[in-house]
This record gives C-alpha cells, sequence and structure tokens, in this order.
C-alpha cells in the first residue's frame, strides 16, 4: 500500500487554490486527486510532433501539413499534442503554434525555455499546459532539466505568470528527487522527467534503468506532485517504465513515434503505443 504525506499534499493543494479562480481551481483539484490516488486511470500520449515540421522545413512548402497530423493524430487516439517552438524555427513555428491551439481539442503542450518571447508566445495561445525546459538557442535536443533550487525564486516568477493565464505548468527535471522537491516549491502543477538516460541505460541493464528513477518518480508521489515523462521513450521502454511509475500523469513522445511510422503508419503506430500505456 503506498503511502501518502497527507500534510504535504494539503499543503499543496491549498498553495494552488489560494493562486486560483473557483473553477480552475476545482478542475485542478479533480485532477489531482486522480493523479495522486488512482493508478487506474490511463497514462496519457502526447505526441510531439516536431519531427514532422522538421520535414516540413526541409523542402518548404506544407507537405507533410503539421496541422492535418496532429489532427490525425487525435482521432487515432491520441490525448495530447506536443510542441517545441525553438527561436530558430527549424521545426515548429509560431504560426503553427497558433494554428494548432484552434484545431487540437484534446491538450495543447507547449515546451521551451521562458525567455519573454516563448513566454510572449504561450500566454498569448493559452495552451493546457506549458513544460518549461532550460534549452540553450541552438541546442539540438533537451538533454537535462532544470536545477530548480538555484533557480529557484525564477522560475516561481514564471509559474506565477502563467498560472495567471490559467496554463497548467510543468518544469522539466533530471530523476533527482531534491530537483523534484524544489519544484514543487515553485508552485509547479507537474515535473516532466527526463528519461533520455533511462532510454540508454536501458538498453544495458532494464532493471537499473528502473531503479535510478525510482527516488524521484517516489519523490513527485509522495508530494502529490503531478508527474509527465518524455526523451526517447519507445515501444520497448515505455510499457516497463510505466508499469514501474503507474502514477505517471502523461508521456510526450515524438521522435520515436515517427521513426516507427515509418513503417507502420501512424494509425497502427499510436495504437501501439497507447497499448503500452495500459496498466
Amino acid at each position: 500500500m503506498q503511502r501518502y504525506n497527507k500534510k504535504l499534499i494539503y499543503a499543496n493543494l491549498f498553495a494552488k487554490f489560494k493562486k486560483s479562480s473557483y473553477l480552475f481551481a476545482y478542475v485542478n483539484f479533480f485532477s489531482y486527486l486522480c493523479s495522486v490516488f488512482d493508478h487506474t486511470t490511463m497514462t496519457k500520449l502526447s505526441v510531439n510532433i516536431n519531427k514532422v515540421a522538421t520535414l516540413r522545413n526541409a523542402r518548404g512548402g506544407n507537405l507533410p501539413d503539421v496541422q492535418r497530423f496532429a489532427v490525425d493524430c487525435e482521432l487515432f487516439g491520441a490525448q495530447g499534442i506536443t510542441v517545441h517552438p525553438r527561436p530558430d524555427e527549424r521545426h515548429i513555428r509560431k504560426e503553427d503554434v497558433y494554428q494548432l491551439k484552434s484545431m487540437v481539442t484534446t491538450e495543447l503542450n507547449v515546451e521551451g525555455n521562458p525567455t519573454e518571447e516563448f513566454l510572449a508566445l504561450v500566454t498569448d495561445v493559452r495552451p493546457t499546459q506549458v513544460t518549461l525546459v532550460p534549452d540553450d538557442p541552438g541546442q539540438l535536443t533537451s538533454n537535462h532539466g532544470w536545477d530548480t533550487r538555484r533557480n529557484l525564486d525564477f522560475l516561481k516568477g514564471v509559474v506565477n505568470q502563467l498560472h495567471a493565464y490559467r496554463i497548467r505548468v510543468s518544469i522539466f527535471v533530471d530523476p533527482d528527487p531534491v530537483m523534484v522537491e524544489y519544484a514543487l516549491r515553485t508552485g509547479a502543477d507537474r515535473v516532466e522527467l527526463y528519461t533520455g538516460p533511462y532510454a540508454e541505460l536501458f538498453r544495458i541493464d532494464p532493471k537499473r534503468a528502473i531503479e535510478k528513477y525510482r527516488p524521484a518518480a517516489m519523490k513527485a508521489h509522495e508530494l502529490g506532485l503531478g508527474m509527465n515523462a518524455g526523451h526517447d521513450l519507445n515501444l520497448k521502454n515505455l510499457k516497463p517504465f510505466i508499469q514501474a511509475f503507474p502514477w505517471t500523469a502523461e508521456v510526450s513522445i515524438g521522435h520515436a513515434i515517427v521513426c516507427d511510422a515509418l513503417y507502420l503508419g501512424i494509425q497502427e503506430t499510436i495504437q501501439e503505443y497507447l497499448e503500452c500505456l495500459k496498466k
């Protein structure tokens, strides 16, 4: 039987309610209780469509159609769409984010480094969730999480700003329970565990890969902090992660889904990933 730190859970709820309107607080309260106490709720699959935009941008024009691809992913069962608009717009562009907001009917998750430009974009678009990622402007891909202790005051300010627009906030962190604890102190609704090291170690020693993530995952669960996961998750390593940490609220997967879709097609690929998420 899982033990819960009730004092921390109630304190977290109270803090969220103080910052929220009644309606927003009610929604947060309901989803919060589900994520903390109900392990039968299926982990949501959010498809990251950055690679589709990369392919489009390689030739110009609008093939493949990024917006159509997002809508089709939803039709095939995805419960969310993730994008990461970078300053150089090498894949997702600002205009894509605006168009997706009007088309996505599940959840739109926008990732990025909270620069003034990024915050202006997301507070205008108001997606369901913003995931804060400490990327450098020219970085190829996300490869580390926030030092939430060192950046506590900065992140508090960003979280407060996004909450004022009724946006759920997730903070990208390494699998370190200290980073998870300080993420809670920022007022964030969730953390996203950076699973790149998990995927790398899983190929060599699956059991050790799981155990490396257990302290951070357990800390998030004990604190009542929602937990997402993302980076290099695939059809081989996803199910063991979810079986070990069934309270995972959402996984964001893009590169592997696009690679698998080259062979299986996007509809069959999404079904395969959804099967991995069944508990």
